[in-house]
C-alpha cells in the first residue's frame, strides 16, 4: 500500500515537472492526477489550497533543488567564476537534452500565473532570492563589495540566456552570457 506521503510527494514531483514545462495556466487538475495515478479528490486531501497550493508548495521544491544543485557546481569548481560557467554549461546541457522542454523551473510559472496569485508570487520570489544568495555568497570569495549587486547581473543574465535558448531553440544565448560574466567578475577581483 502506498502511503500518503509518497502520495503527496509524487504529487508534487508531477506537478513541479509540469509546471516547469507548461506553465501554471496551461497545467490542468485533470493532467496533474492522471500523471501521479490518482483520484481528483486525491489532490485537495493533501493539498487543501488546490492547485494554487500544489503549485506553490512545487516551486519550492524546484527551487530547493536547483539551488542544491548550483551549490554542488560552485563548491566543486576551482574558483567561482569557473562554477559560474559550469553552472551556465550544466543549464545548457539540461535545456538541450529536455528537447528545450525545460528552461529555468521558475521562470515559466513566474512569468504565467504570479500576476495573479500571491502565493505563486511569493514561493517563485523566495526561489530566486535563494539563488540570489548562493550566488551572492559565492561571490564574496572575490573580495568585491558589490558581490550582492554582481549576483543580480549574474542571475539576470543567466536566466535571460535560458529564455532566449529555450525560445530559440538554441542554446548559443546562454553559452555566450559565460565568457561575458567571466570578463566582468575578473575585473571585480582585481
Amino acid at each position: 500500500m502506498v502511503r500518503r506521503t509518497d502520495t503527496r510527494q509524487r504529487m508534487l514531483d508531477s506537478a513541479a515537472e509540469l509546471f516547469h514545462q507548461q506553465g501554471y495556466h496551461a497545467t490542468g487538475l485533470n493532467q496533474l492526477v492522471a500523471a501521479v495515478g490518482a483520484p481528483k479528490g486525491s489532490l485537495y486531501f493533501h493539498f487543501p489550497g488546490g492547485k494554487e497550493q500544489l503549485a506553490a508548495e512545487a516551486i519550492r521544491q524546484s527551487a530547493d533543488r536547483l539551488c542544491e544543485q548550483l551549490r554542488t557546481i560552485t563548491e566543486n569548481s576551482p574558483d567561482v567564476i569557473t562554477g559560474i560557467e559550469n553552472v551556465v554549461e550544466a543549464l545548457a546541457i539540461s535545456l538541450e537534452e529536455s528537447d528545450f522542454q525545460r528552461g529555468c523551473p521558475l521562470a515559466t510559472v513566474a512569468l504565467d500565473a504570479s500576476g495573479d496569485s500571491e502565493a505563486i508570487r511569493q514561493a517563485c520570489a523566495d526561489g530566486y532570492t535563494s539563488w540570489h544568495t548562493l550566488i551572492s555568497e559565492a561571490l564574496n570569495e572575490l573580495g568585491t563589495d558589490r558581490a550582492d549587486q554582481l549576483a543580480t547581473v549574474v542571475l539576470a543574465s543567466v536566466e535571460g540566456g535560458l529564455l532566449l535558448a529555450k525560445t530559440l531553440h538554441d542554446t548559443a544565448p546562454l553559452r555566450a552570457i559565460a565568457p561575458h560574466l567571466r570578463t566582468t567578475l575578473e575585473r571585480e577581483s582585481s
